[in-house]
């Protein structure tokens, strides 16, 4: 095992400006609000989201499903915890089939709502589901009062980065996460 450094930007984004209206969900997904009846569900979708990419590098308990579900419970029972601003995204291969494939969750501090665990499993990426996550998890913040949000993302992930920026989002500064990488 060695250390490795992961370059990351903080992005940043006001939420005093229009957010985009959003066309209908494609066929057969849905967007869940936050219920704690559906904590697995978004462990297993963040699970799906993160076990086989880099941040699972960078956040090891990304790349284990009792990790994400650890996690969650974390997340959800912080008093900073945004419920409004924290979304499951199913799909539905077939009606009585549904399948956890994307999550985002909430939280607050300093005036700020902070993006945590955006993600979407690799077979349903392409479809524009990340823009319903981030846009929804936008109005949650809104909701709970909040003007700004934020987020950290990976450099790497050039694909997130685009959505981000597209939008609204910018960098607004350069940090570093060192972890401990097998092979490194």
């Amino acid at each position: 095992m060695g250390l490795t450094y992961f370059k990351r930007y903080r992005m940043e984004c006001d939420l005093d400006r229009e957010l985009p209206e959003l066309p209908p969900l494609p066929a057969a997904y849905e967007l869940i609000p936050w219920r704690p009846d559906l904590l697995r569900a978004h462990a297993e979708a963040k699970f799906a989201s993160f076990c086989c990419e880099m941040d699972a590098n960078v956040f090891p308990c990304l790349g284990q499903r009792e990790g994400c579900l650890r996690l969650m419970r974390e997340i959800t029972r912080r008093p900073s915890f945004i419920p409004e601003a924290t979304w499951l995204l199913v799909h539905h291969p077939e009606p009585s089939t549904t399948v956890p494939c994307g999550t985002v969750q909430g939280l607050h501090g300093e005036g700020w709502g902070a993006i945590q665990n955006l993600g979407v499993a690799p077979a349903h990426r392409g479809k524009g589901l990340g823009t319903y996550l981030l846009v929804s998890a936008a109005k949650g913040f809104r909701l709970a009062g909040l003007r700004r949000m934020h987020l950290e993302v990976t450099t790497a992930n050039s694909a997130a980065v685009r959505l981000y920026e597209r939008l609204g989002f910018r960098r607004a500064r350069t940090v570093f996460k060192v972890a401990e990488v097998v092979g490194a």
